[in-house]
């Protein structure tokens, strides 16, 4: 009971006292002094890394073409525009390609707006085509770019329509809109348009939290949580269910002395364009990763239809022994399907062992729902005796560790 209360505490002030957890804003530092506190209270050595990063604000956008007016909004971290220019389409890579686009307003529509383009300097993942629409358009210098988009699940999760851009590192203003009003809009093409997106960058601060409890031995193992949560959502199983976990064990492992050092980390950055505190941490430990036993990264945890899943990655035979026994003696655990869109990737791409804590029912419908990073992501479809049994399986597995 005191687990599950305290558990609840946590949650209550990550969604509801705090509200926003957009990297950069003011309720993400609320958030992770409010995670340094609790870790302080519970005697563990932590250390808080300042990371510079960009808010973003908009008063909203409007797009026109004569007395015909365009439901469209500012695209994420995008620059603010008052431009107006003639409206032409643009459906492929090939078109683009071929297309001379400057000082043009360019609507991109269809095959080409059809998943969301990785970041310019998105370093884990970054497909080739995604590289040339950014150094096409870059080149091309249209005035701004509209973006048509429809339901993808697979690269924008819940969200509809989705933003075709959310990079602050790319320049050229631009604001999206539903498929359908994309439609609409090419009755425009060779006419005048007019945009208005009232958007602002704004540097500031975050932080990365770390609280460690030494072992026996060198190695470590390093429980993860991101603390960010998207713009415009609670982002309660995205992610503070997860950094509830990381909060529970760092009760259930305040009086640890085994084999591993534990490493608990609130990192800042996963649901932001630039992944800053993951970079942040790669670049403290790109030497050392061989000193990380394992990662446990806790994502999407927490929900209340069907059980909690825990997702190995090349596993040692010991650990694997020590997670089967937690799933034989646990029943509201099972053993996940693989996924790698979590911060357990970097962990794996430097060799190191991994497991993914999430809910079952959110990896088998991860490209269908339509949940996270929208306001539905909320603490009424969180399932709290959930969150406090992973922490509780994990605790068990920590502990067989011998």
């Amino acid at each position: 009971m005191i687990l599950l209360e305290l558990c609840t505490k946590h949650l209550h002030k990550l969604c509801v006292e705090i509200k926003d957890r957009r990297l950069g804003g003011p309720g993400n530092i609320l958030a992770t002094d409010y995670f340094l506190k609790c870790l302080n209270d519970l005697n563990w050595e932590c250390t808080s890394t300042p990371l510079s990063v960009m808010d973003w604000k908009t008063r909203g956008a409007s797009l026109s073409c004569g007395e015909k007016e365009f439901e469209v909004h500012s695209s994420h971290y995008s620059l603010a525009c008052s431009v107006s220019g003639e409206l032409m389409a643009v459906d492929s890579i090939e078109k683009l390609r071929s297309s001379a686009i400057q000082n043009k307003i360019v609507l991109l529509h269809g095959a080409i707006a059809s998943e969301q383009i990785m970041p310019k300097n998105f370093v884990f993942y970054n497909p080739d085509s995604h590289q040339e629409i950014i150094q096409l358009l870059e080149t091309g210098k249209p005035l701004a770019l509209l973006c048509a988009t429809e339901r993808n699940a697979a690269t924008a999760v819940g969200v509809y329509p989705f933003p075709l851009f959310e990079d602050g590192d790319f320049d050229i203003p631009s604001v999206f809109m539903k498929d359908t009003e994309g439609e609409k809009l090419l009755n425009c093409l060779g006419q005048k348009v007019t945009l208005v997106s009232a958007a602002e960058r704004i540097p500031a601060r975050a932080y990365n939290i770390l609280a460690n409890k030494a072992g026996s031995k060198g190695q470590r193992i390093v429980g993860s949580a991101h603390i960010d949560a998207k713009i415009g959502t609670p982002g309660a199983i995205d992610n503070a269910t997860g950094v509830a976990v990381l909060l529970l064990l760092a009760e259930l492992l305040k009086d640890y002395r085994g084999k591993y050092g534990i490493e608990l980390a609130a990192f800042n950055g996963e649901d932001y364009y630039a992944v800053s505190g993951q970079m942040k941490y790669i670049e403290q430990n790109h030497n050392n990763f061989e000193q990380v036993a394992l990662n446990i990264n806790i994502d999407g945890a927490g929900y209340h239809e069907g059980l909690s899943c825990f997702s190995a990655f090349e596993l040692p035979a010991d650990m694997k022994l020590a997670l089967d026994k937690v799933i034989e003696t646990h029943p509201a655990i099972v053993e996940g399907l693989p996924w790698f869109q979590g911060d357990h990737s970097i962990f794996l791409q430097y060799g190191r062992p991994a497991i993914a804590v999430s809910s079952d029912w959110f990896i088998k419908h991860m490209n269908d729902q339509d949940i996270t990073h929208t306001p539905k992501d909320n603490l009424s479809i969180v399932r709290f005796d959930r969150v406090v049994e992973a922490a509780l399986g994990i605790e068990d597995f920590i502990r067989q560790l011998k």
